[in-house]
């Protein structure tokens, strides 16, 4: 990010106090837009039971079967005399490459075998949302044995009301047989089922079964991807994280029902909510379309333990190559002409860690990433590069960093912070005191992060050459397993305060939340989403994109960020205090007219609290405006200044 200094054409020196602060309206600095950069991880319910419109749980049939049961897990049995078996012979599900990463029980087919003519049998789910009206998308993947017609249903938990249904006729053939079609559900119903049902003495086997909205964003909800715009995201990361080292890209050019699970190196710690395995909704396609969607650069990390150079190669061919080269023409042939341009590309996550799979030492890692990184810029020359490993740690640094830096830009920085007993500390909020206690710990924990990546400038800037930071998973720890609440609102607020202020100085152009969507910004459930407390900061700090940031003295508190664009002067202002008021008092040289003026408050800052949008009230008069924010409140005041004559 190049930084430099303009004059900013007023007719008068124009500054404003804020509480002994100062902010300089005679000189700007670009920011880069990527401070405003998130994490899509397809880890725990970020993906599944996230993002993905699928609807169906284990819908390929991954891991082991119920006790005494055969039948997938998600799955619940129908008739008294079925035998059910999961097999991973003749499997509709597979992968393209990658026959050295061994994994366990990732394709499996679900059969199911109808002992009794006459007897309705069949597999089922439950815990389905339904909405009245709404058209749903579905397809069945299966082969049987004789002729049967297989009825498909949606009906409430205990199958007495049907909503919808669907019968299929199916006869013996020599490969699977894909069946679609659409079912509106005459109800609301959010515990809903889904039935496959038979009466037949046959053999049934599912391959894979799918159930989404019709009006899904390439196999994505809708509503979450419009909360992820609202938050303004310019950067995503993908798929991972921890994620990249199980991530299969060549599976993605297989029809999203063909594509095998992934099973996590980290099984449940991962993939908690869906037995250990990512059903791979998603592929490079669908992550470019959302990028283009919400107004995102894609950020790709690659598989560095079980990919090889050349495979890495390939896929920046496939984002980046003219119809005319090989995988080039894959992506044109899938309806994809223009070539992505695909320009910031990752060398792994968090190597040198024994969650990853691959080389664990700076030496090891340095040699496998070099010759990634090499044939990769054989196909795309101008790739801006990321490099992974433990960091801050000078032993990396030198080891690694250093020895990167022709190749590599930007080396990777990680930091979770909070009061958590992981830590040494806690969540309390049982007592008045209590919740005092975690309040502060959390609001203050910026200041954690604000070290941390400052150790990290020092410990780059002591290799003697010239590397960015890219800080590209930052949270609160384990902000995955709990609700969000205002305390993290306001954390938020001031992080992005932070990377607003002090990221040129740090040369840390590149930022990424970790992660909006089911982990801290965006709350999901079947039904609906919305943003939590994080998420509405995103969308109020956004109002700072594209404008030029100001310089603020005194601002050690991080209270406050300023920038300016097309004439309007944007401030964002955080009262931090738990139960104190703050005033702000702003003297002006030149007269400015108020456009907005919005508080985001909150009676409390429990889990499940979130902002309430208010206007702020705002006294400009005698060439000075004032305001008061109430305590964990940010607020924000556009301006239009008046200019050179």
């Amino acid at each position: 990010m190049h930084r430099y200094k303009s004059s900013f054409l007023f007719s008068t020196l124009f500054c404003l106090s804020i509480h002994a602060q100062q902010i300089d309206l005679k000189v700007v600095e670009d920011f880069s837009p990527y401070i405003f950069g998130h994490n899509l991880e397809h880890t725990r319910s970020a993906v599944g039971r996230g993002l993905s419109a699928q609807m169906l749980m284990n819908r390929k049939f991954a891991g082991k079967p119920q006790a005494n049961l055969g039948l997938s897990s998600h799955w619940f049995p129908i008739g008294e005399r079925v035998l059910y078996l999961q097999e991973a012979s003749g499997t509709y599900t597979k992968h393209i490459c990658l026959p050295n990463m061994h994994r366990r029980n990732e394709c499996m087919k679900q059969v199911v075998e109808n002992l009794a003519e006459g007897q309705v049998g069949g597999m089922g789910q439950n815990n389905l949302a339904l909405e009245a009206g709404r058209v749903y998308e579905l397809r069945t993947v299966t082969r049987v044995n004789k002729p049967i017609q297989l009825k498909v249903e949606l009906t409430d938990s205990e199958g007495q009301k049907v909503y919808a249904q669907h019968t299929i006729s199916l006869s013996p053939a020599e490969d699977w047989v894909t069946s679609q079609f659409d079912l509106t559900s005459s109800a609301t119903d959010a515990n809903a089922a889904i039935r496959y049902t038979f009466t037949k003495q046959a053999e049934l086997s599912f391959g894979s079964l799918s159930m989404m909205p019709k009006d899904n964003f390439h196999g994505m909800r809708r509503d979450v991807v419009e909360n992820l715009k609202q938050m303004g995201p310019r950067l995503i990361r993908w798929p991972g994280g921890n994620f990249a080292g199980e991530y299969r890209w060549k599976d993605g050019m297989l029809p999203a029902d063909q594509r095998a699970p992934l099973q996590a190196f980290t099984e449940i710690e991962t993939q908690p909510h869906s037995d250990g395995y990512d059903y791979h909704e998603i592929n490079t396609d669908d992550f470019i379309a959302l990028c283009r969607e919400v107004g995102a650069e894609p950020l790709i990390t690659i598989n560095l333990a079980w990919e090889s150079p050349e495979e890495s190669a390939q896929w920046v061919e496939y984002c980046n190559g003219s119809a005319e080269t090989e995988y080039g023409k894959m992506r044109a042939e899938r309806g994809h002409k223009d070539p992505y341009n695909v320009h910031f590309w990752s060398l792994g996550n968090e190597m040198g860690y024994g969650h990853m799979e691959g080389p664990n030492g700076p030496d090891g890692y340095t040699e496998y990433a070099m010759r990634h990184a090499d044939a990769m810029l054989k196909v795309t020359p101008d790739l801006e590069l990321f490099a992974s490993g433990p960091y801050p740690n000078d032993d990396w640094a030198n080891k690694s960093a250093a020895k990167m830096a022709e190749r590599v830009k930007f080396i990777s920085l990680h930091g979770y912070f909070g009061p958590t007993a992981y830590h040494g500390g806690g969540l309390h909020y049982t007592t008045p005191d209590e919740t005092k206690t975690t309040y502060n710990a959390i609001v203050q924990s910026v200041f954690s992060a604000r070290n941390h990546a400052q150790n990290m400038r020092r410990c780059l800037d002591a290799t003697g050459k010239k590397l960015n930071i890219s800080f590209d998973e930052w949270n609160q720890w384990y902000a995955w397993y709990r609700p969000s609440c205002v305390s993290e609102g306001i954390f938020t607020a001031r992080m992005l305060h932070f990377f607003l202020n002090q990221s040129n100085d740090l040369n840390m152009p590149v930022v990424c939340y970790f992660q909006p969507i089911g982990e801290g910004a965006i709350i999901i459930n079947r039904q609906n989403s919305r943003l939590a407390a994080n998420g509405q900061m995103f969308a109020v700090m956004k109002a700072h994109q594209g404008g030029k940031i100001c310089k603020v003295t005194e601002n050690d508190d991080l209270s406050t960020a300023a920038s300016v664009k097309n004439g309007v002067l944007t401030i964002t202002l955080i009262n931090a205090d738990y139960d104190q008021e703050r005033n702000f008092n702003f003297p002006l040289k030149t007269k400015g007219e108020v456009l907005n003026a919005n508080l985001y408050s909150s009676e409390d800052v429990l889990p499940y609290s979130y902002f309430n949008e208010s206007p702020l009230k705002v006294t400009n008069e005698k060439k000075s405006i004032q305001t008061t924010l109430p305590p964990h409140s940010v607020a924000i005041i556009q301006m239009k200044l008046n200019k050179m004559r």
